[in-house]
């Protein structure tokens, strides 16, 4: 019997392993997924947890419980991968053999590449909202800040959900609001890039929103350290942004267990043609999702539009055919704005987001790059449609290419 291993139970290995083990036949094929631990967090709702939306038990199901019963699933710790002989080797000294390996290890925040962001203060006046427990902790932290300035600090990039910094300040602009302080707190919003996203036409609506809240942009600011008990991120240019409570994403790196595989590239994320998300090394391994490197968003949508393009590929692969060039760098985010509010943003690697409806064209009901409520009701329903229909693997009414239909410029 043939094994196809998939690295990770995220978003994109979840949802392929199983739609691959109802495809495939079980006595030809036997699909393992590995991961360390069996906590699936709705990554999504960390954004929300600060501000009281969810509470943490609402963000985290049991690995092994999302996949299907027929899926093999292996606790452990990725410690090496062996192209030649077909194996990964796991931390606690077990091998798995392979002979078609899925990476969807994930991207993975490194605060410790930023000198001084931990140590103490870490989890007090500096956190992040990226983990299950700095989400945590800014919630604490959050409902007794009343005056002074808050920074939120794109430290690198890349990072997994690029819109997700820009929303926690849109979202602290409201929460601030709503509690009447909000005269009394700077908010600033620090980032390496030239403006507030990497795309120029949201770029530019979402810094027009911003300046109309009162939240100052220091773009291009690059850090090169953090000094804990001044309260100051020093950057590379000279500038010091002085903070009462700095809320910081670091760079993302991919799984540590990758390295020395050859599969990955400097930052630890898998090489693949990012039309066919095959391995770009080996013609037997293939990526998805924020493991890989291809040139679009680390997000939960660009995952499920990459499974969906991945899937038909293995399935070819398995056929003894060329996988198909189909991936476009599809992406669309849902970005809270505040206030039972949220943008969509729809676009891939050549099309920029534009104004519209989606996704029906020209009927909606969600808007395209405008505010409205029911764009925000849309996201907070997509936790069901994740938790019940996307990792199950199951048919969403979203296409996996990007289209125009519905937007106009």
């Amino acid at each position: 019997m043939k094994r196809l291993l998939v690295l990770g139970a995220g978003t994109g290995g979840s949802m392929l392993a199983n739609k691959l083990v109802r495809a495939l036949d079980p006595r030809a094929w036997q699909v393992t997924v590995v991961d360390q631990d069996d906590d699936h967090v709705y990554q999504p709702g960390l954004l929300l947890l600060p501000f009281g939306t969810y509470r943490p038990r609402q963000l985290v199901k049991s690995r092994r419980a999302l996949l299907d019963a027929e899926v093999d699933f292996v606790l452990g710790e990725v410690a090496g991968v062996d192209t030649a002989a077909r194996t990964v080797a796991l931390a606690d000294g077990r091998t798995l053999g392979w002979d078609l390996l899925v990476v969807a290890t994930g991207a993975h925040p490194r605060p410790d590449k930023v000198p001084g962001l931990l140590g103490e203060g870490w989890g007090a006046e500096r956190g992040t909202f990226y983990t299950l427990p700095g989400a945590i902790a800014l919630a604490e932290r959050l409902r007794t800040f009343e005056r002074g300035r808050l920074v939120v600090h794109v430290a690198d990039l890349p990072i997994k959900c690029p819109v997700a910094p820009l929303e926690f300040a849109f979202l602290a602009d409201a929460f601030l609001r709503e509690r009447g302080v909000r005269d009394q707190v700077e908010l600033v919003y620090a980032t390496p890039l030239d403006g507030a996203f990497t795309k120029p036409v949201a770029s530019r609506v979402l810094g027009g929103m911003m300046q109309a809240r009162g939240i100052m942009v220091e773009s291009e600011l690059v850090v090169e350290r953090v000094d804990g008990p001044a309260r100051t991120v020093h950057a590379y240019d000279g500038r010091a942004l002085d903070y009462d409570l700095l809320v910081s994403i670091p760079m993302h790196l991919g799984a540590p267990g990758l390295e020395g595989s050859g599969l990955v590239d400097d930052l630890g994320f898998v090489t693949v043609d990012r039309h066919t998300l095959q391995s770009t090394v080996h013609p037997d391994v293939f990526g998805v999702g924020d493991a890989t490197n291809a040139p679009t968003s680390k997000a939960g949508a660009v995952a499920h539009f990459m499974g969906e393009v991945l899937f038909d590929n293995l399935l070819r692969h398995i056929a003894g055919q060329a996988p198909i060039p189909a991936f476009d760098g599809h992406a669309n985010c849902f970005i809270e704005t505040g206030h039972g509010k949220a943008m969509l943003i729809d676009f891939s690697y050549e099309d920029e987001p534009l104004p519209g409806r989606f996704p029906l064209p020209g009927v909606g009901p969600m808007t395209l790059l405008e505010e409205s409520h029911v764009n925000h009701v849309g996201k907070l329903a997509f936790k069901w449609m994740y938790w019940n229909l996307l990792v199950r693997g199951r048919d969403l009414p979203f296409e996996a290419r990007h289209s125009s239909a519905g937007t106009w410029s």
